[in-house]
């Protein structure tokens, strides 16, 4: 395991060495461990209760995978297309995701810790009830036209990531730092902000935020 720091926040993410993994390319039916998953195709497959432990994953495609229950732990996930997969009940530890595709995707009470996604599109993606139980960070991510709802996220990192038209309801994202990311149009109540860091170039989308959230009306002179 190594670190990485983004922001205040650090994470503990894996360090597999290629060459101390096994080559895998059938899904098994019962937990997957150690495995080297390359150029794989599992589109459209069925886990339950299913472990992902110390695997290297790199450009599968894991798209429309409906996972169930289990957990991925101490995986690095590099240039993975997961569109339209819908996970549930799943834990995610200690992995990083590289340049990864979520487009699309369905996340249901799914319990972070310790993860990172880097360069990763997470459009029009449905997160519900996802929780942050430890450091978590999004960089250079796209999270545009998604809907979060019932999320609890305090204390996140989401550098430099394209927030447009995403839309938040009854999140909680205190303590969050959200430095450096395009807020436009974005589509939240106030309250899921309180607590926020911004930088100051990020000030007139919070104003353009706080007046469509009070109806204020803004008038030429004259």
């Amino acid at each position: 395991m190594r670190t990485t720091t983004v922001g205040d926040v650090t994470i503990l993410v894996p360090d597999l060495d290629p060459e101390d993994l096994d080559q895998v390319t059938d899904l098994a039916d019962d937990d997957i461990c150690d495995g080297l998953i390359d150029g794989v195709s599992w589109r459209g497959e069925q886990l339950a209760d299913h472990d992902v432990r110390g695997c290297r994953i790199t450009g599968a495609d894991l798209g429309e995978v409906s996972w169930e229950a289990g957990a991925l732990y101490g995986c690095e996930i590099v240039g993975t297309d997961l569109s339209g997969a819908t996970l549930t009940g799943i834990s995610i530890e200690r992995c990083s995701f590289t340049g990864s595709r979520f487009t699309g995707a369905r996340f249901t009470d799914v319990r972070l810790k310790d993860v990172l996604f880097d360069n990763c599109r997470f459009d029009y993606a449905i997160l519900n009830r996802v929780s942050a139980a430890g450091s978590v960070a999004f960089t250079n991510c796209t999270v545009g036209n998604g809907s979060w709802s019932s999320c609890r996220l305090s204390g996140i990192a989401m550098r430099s990531c394209d927030l447009s038209d995403l839309e938040l309801e009854s999140c909680r994202l205190d303590g969050a730092d959200l430095q450096g990311s395009r807020l436009h149009h974005l589509r939240t109540p106030l309250d899921n902000l309180q607590g926020v860091a911004l930088g100051a170039d990020q000030l007139s989308d919070l104003t353009r935020l706080a007046v469509e959230a009070l109806s204020i009306v803004v008038r030429a002179e004259g």
